[in-house]
């Protein structure tokens, strides 16, 4: 190499460093091990955590963002290791979550040749095309004069825009080939790139006319408002419009669920107060919502939503998700923090707003009926004594025993559904789940990527017994690390959220959802608490391995499998406009 170059994996870690990323998360393999040594290199600038399957570095990272808003790197190796990234690519990029994906590939002089690992049958090097539906970008420099233009055009990709994980897939060779005398430098490039894009004036005036003539307005949230930085803005402008604000599952905590407006989740699963008012408001207005089939019933009309003849005020930094799924009176594309600033604007310019906001008294005594039917539905659950453990009241003790600064991150499964409509979050990142990709796993070791961002706060995982099994290893990651993370594990012994559904709307024929021991038919798993210790943490059964049911929690709204029919609400019926 040139005197005074640096290599190509030298750039990218510098680069990462002039970013000021504390972490990269992933696992070793022969193809990076080029990538390894530029961080061995600088060990005293960016720590390398090592753990023992590709997709929990994945997860890690993805977590570490939605807590600290700030991402972070994950490295892979070619072949096998890479390929067990894309559940963690996929599942950050439809919950718009950015971190940097740094792959693997086999030496450039081996491309088409079949070499080890090679994904070679279709085109040379081509693990781009496994991931290209999973990701922003994909970027394969095969030269090492084009690792600088690579590494910063990938960050700036992943992180304007709607965000997203972005992949820097590097042969083998290009770690250690000369690159460049110097790395760009963040704050000549991304670092004066603003996104926060404001919505068009006339379209801010005509939302606010909308809000300010409502009778029933409703405020909706997704992700958006969380990781966009927008909460106090939502809260302001609710406070000063006196609007009730709703949330998907996504958007849980945009909102303190104490607040007075705060409404609940809307979801097939969500209370009777936050369904019945987003279904009979004549205006909701959306902000960073994707409107999914479990925030919105399976779009099935009144129950949910009814829109038409709702009219709907959408805002979405992507264009794509405005009218995807429901029609608009008015579709604003725009960063929501910006737009919120712009609406209080234009508040705060308007005369008789406090006339407009002492109306909204009827409407927020006929949403506090709706509350108190609801909660006189649900109170039995949170006194239930009964053995096993009446899932409720699980999710009921468990949200009281946290502290505040609590972080819960949850996985997939049936528990999720009794956490986000029983834990009561305080701020945008007490309760954080996947509602988009939904793959098992993401709370088990997404936990460890909480702790990371937040190594003062207390950070517990809410996990069933499926999801935990599969991704054991964060145990060893844990010990390694000195993480005091938490794993409460939901052990109903089966994939209970899909035999649920095979009891509901399949008659009950259970096939491959049952955990069972092979000589007497029991339930059967392994002694988690056991494994936990013989790992080097401590671990407890609570009762007896059968403490949490198997059923799935009570609604306003509904679920439809198309063909095998929909479910009913537990509470409430349909509204017809």
């Amino acid at each position: 190499m040139p005197k005074n170059m640096l290599d190509g994996g030298q750039v990218i870690v510098d680069y990462l460093v002039r970013e000021k990323v504390p972490y990269v998360f992933g696992l070793c393999g022969h193809g990076n091990i080029g990538f390894l040594d530029a961080l061995y290199e600088r060990a005293d600038e960016i720590k390398t955590v090592s753990v023992h399957h590709e997709s929990v570095a994945g997860f890690m990272a993805d977590v570490y963002y939605r807590v600290c808003g700030k991402p972070t790197a994950t490295f892979t190796s070619c072949g096998p290791g890479s390929a067990n990234l894309p559940i963690a690519l996929a599942n950050s990029y439809l919950d718009s979550v950015p971190f940097l994906a740094v792959t693997g590939n086999v030496p450039t002089a081996q491309f088409n040749r079949g070499a080890f690992q090679e994904l070679y049958r279709q085109y040379q090097a081509d693990y781009p095309s496994t991931v290209r539906a999973y990701c922003k970008r994909v970027f394969q420099p095969t030269r090492g004069d084009m690792v600088p233009l690579a590494v910063r055009q990938a960050w700036k990709t992943m992180v304007t825009g709607r965000p997203g994980p972005v992949v820097l897939d590097v042969p083998f060779d290009i770690f250690k080939e000369a690159a460049a005398e110097e790395t760009p430098k963040p704050e000549e490039w991304n670092a004066n790139i603003s996104c926060r894009c404001g919505a068009d004036p006339d379209g801010v005036s005509k939302a606010v006319d909308m809000l300010l003539a409502a009778q029933r307005p409703v405020i909706l949230v997704g992700q958006g408002v969380k990781y966009g930085g927008a909460a106090a803005h939502l809260v302001k402008l609710a406070e000063r419009l006196r609007i009730p604000v709703a949330w998907s599952a996504s958007g849980t905590g945009a909102i303190d669920s104490h607040h007075s407006l705060a409404l609940g989740l809307v979801a097939r699963n969500g209370p009777y107060q936050a369904n019945h008012a987003a279904r009979t408001a004549d205006v909701l207005l959306a902000l960073g919502v994707r409107f999914d089939d479990r925030t919105s019933s399976s779009w099935l009309p009144g129950y949910s939503f009814t829109i038409p003849p709702t009219k709907l005020i959408h805002v979405d930094i992507d264009p794509d998700e405005i009218a995807r799924n429901y029609p608009v009176a008015l579709g604003l594309m725009a960063d929501v923090r910006t737009f919120l600033q712009q609406v209080l604007a234009e508040v705060d310019s308007r005369d008789g707003i406090g006339d407009a906001a002492a109306s909204r008294a009827k409407w927020l005594a006929t949403i506090d009926g709706y509350r108190r039917e609801w909660n006189a539905f649900i109170a039995p659950g949170f006194a239930d004594d009964s053995s096993p453990i009446h899932p409720q009241r699980a999710a009921h003790e468990i949200d009281k025993v946290l502290p505040e600064d609590a972080i819960l991150v949850s996985d997939i499964g049936v528990h999720h559904n009794w956490l986000i409509q029983f834990c009561h979050p305080r701020r945008p990142d007490s309760l954080i789940g996947s509602m988009g990709f939904g793959p098992m796993g993401f709370g088990v070791a997404g936990v460890l990527g909480a702790q990371f961002a937040a190594p003062e706060r207390p950070c517990v995982s809410v996990c069933g017994d499926g999801a935990f099994f599969m991704h054991a290893s964060v145990l060893g990651t844990a010990v390694e690390y000195d993480l005091p993370v938490i794993w409460v594990v939901w052990n109903n012994f089966a994939y209970a959220s899909i035999r649920g559904l095979q009891r509901g709307y399949l008659d009950g024929r259970e096939l491959a959802t049952d955990f069972r021991h092979p000589h007497t038919g029991a339930p059967y798993n392994p002694d988690f608490a056991a494994m936990a210790r013989s790992a080097g943490i401590a671990g407890v059964n609570v009762d007896r391995p059968a403490d949490l049911s198997d059923t799935n929690p009570g609604g306003a709204g509904v679920w439809e499998l198309p063909g095998l029919g929909q479910s009913q609400p537990a509470f409430g019926g349909r509204y017809k406009a």
